[in-house]
């Protein structure tokens, strides 16, 4: 299971538009509205990078008023 974090700009006064978008999708976890450079944070879990590369190109880039994407796969610590 790989579990990553997007980080999610959209297009001015959209936020809900693209949270109603999201927000049945299976693979997204959570969704968080946030302050800052960000507009949305997306907890995703999908079982492959491929699956990760299908999220983002068969959902995230289909909806017009995402501007731009950041992508931040979780590792954990060993010790």
């Amino acid at each position: 299971m790989i579990e990553a974090f997007v980080l999610v700009v959209v297009k001015p006064g959209t936020e809900e538009k693209v949270y109603e978008a999201l927000k049945n999708n299976e693979r997204i976890k959570e969704i968080y509205r946030v302050y800052g450079e960000y507009d949305l944070i997306l907890r995703v879990e999908v079982g492959s990078i491929e699956e990760l590369d299908k999220f983002h190109d068969e959902v995230l880039r289909r909806i017009k008023n995402i501007e731009m994407t950041e992508t931040l796969i979780a590792s954990s610590y060993r010790g």
